[in-house]
């Protein structure tokens, strides 16, 4: 770039070469220059004029600042009327949350007492005047927030309860002999009955179950293999531990498949069946005790097909 320089018909003219860069510096300068001059006039005039109400300068900028703040204002309740919709729908979902859970509580046999201390911090005491969400400020927003982040927290431990009892019950079900030990009928049942040896009235103590040698033999429930052992009368026996007080008795097998100690689950094939000791023929002799003492089998066997039965009909519901 080239700048001629001339100071009049007798002078000398001039040439000043500028570079590309020598420009740009130039140019940058001079808009630096140009924000700083601004700066300046805004701070020491509009500022000035502002704050001593020059007759003029005054009002334009005030209505600069009562525009920006008007379109602050419009913004932020644009927001909070969002945020207040928002609110009042998560609020919808927490009542059925609530409902929900109360109906699942009631199933999975949680008791209402062992509700209050939740109802009682949720429903103390509460005041103050009525301001629908959609003319809430955000301090009030802020507050129906923190209510329904404690909601939410409550919920959770109720539900947090609720699978609780559920596991609870599932391992109760898990531990109860309500399977079948054998797949046939009972050919003996639980009672007096005439002794097939002697001959004589004798009270029998379990079910047996008729089936040839070597039928597996399963576990009704989970448990720990308390004893396998020889006896006189009941020949080669397992006994399972299934925990309070709880226990199972298989009796006349041929055959064991597990030693004492061992954990078995419901299902778990345990034996075979035999006819060792005081039996006439092959078949399992199954008793459950209760604290030591011989309970009817048949009525936790009954139990558990009930509750199949009742499952299959609410399923083809």
């Amino acid at each position: 770039m080239q700048i001629l320089i001339t100071h009049g018909h007798l002078a000398r003219d001039r040439v000043v070469h500028l570079s590309r860069t020598q420009v740009l510096s130039a140019a940058t300068a001079a808009l630096l220059l140009l924000m700083l001059f601004s700066g300046a006039v805004y701070h020491f005039i509009f500022l000035k004029a502002a704050r001593d109400g020059w007759p003029v300068v005054s009002q334009i900028v005030q209505l600069v600042v009562r525009d920006e703040t008007a379109q602050r204002d419009r913004f932020v309740r644009e927001n909070l009327d969002a945020m207040a919709v928002k609110i009042g729908e998560l609020q919808a979902k927490l009542v059925k949350l609530e409902s929900v859970g109360d109906r699942v509580a009631g199933l999975a046999g949680v008791k209402p007492d062992e509700l209050k201390p939740l109802q009682r911090s949720a429903d103390g005491g509460r005041g103050g005047p009525y301001v629908p969400l959609d003319s809430a400020s955000q301090a009030q927003l802020s507050l129906a927030l923190q209510e329904l982040d404690q909601s939410a927290d409550q919920s959770i431990d109720v539900f947090t309860l609720i699978e609780s009892r559920l596991f609870e019950s599932r391992l109760t079900a898990l531990t109860v002999p309500s399977t079948p030990p054998v797949d046939g009928p009972v050919g003996s049942g639980f009672g007096f009955r005439t002794d097939p040896i002697h001959g004589r009235a004798a009270l029998h103590t379990g079910l047996d179950f008729p089936a040839d040698k070597g039928t597996p033999i399963l576990a009704a429930a989970g448990g720990m293999v308390a004893a396998v052992d020889r006896h006189a009368q009941y020949g080669q026996l397992i006994e399972v531990d299934h925990g309070n007080g709880l226990a199972t008795r298989y009796a006349h097998v041929s055959k064991s498949l597990v030693k004492t100690g061992d954990i078995v689950r419901r299902g778990q094939t345990i034996a075979e069946v035999g006819n060792t000791g005081r039996s006439t023929g092959p078949h399992l002799h199954f008793e459950v005790l209760v604290a030591g003492v011989p309970q009817n089998p048949a009525r936790f066997l009954a139990a558990s097909a009930l509750a199949t039965n009742a499952a299959q009909a609410e399923a083809r519901r």
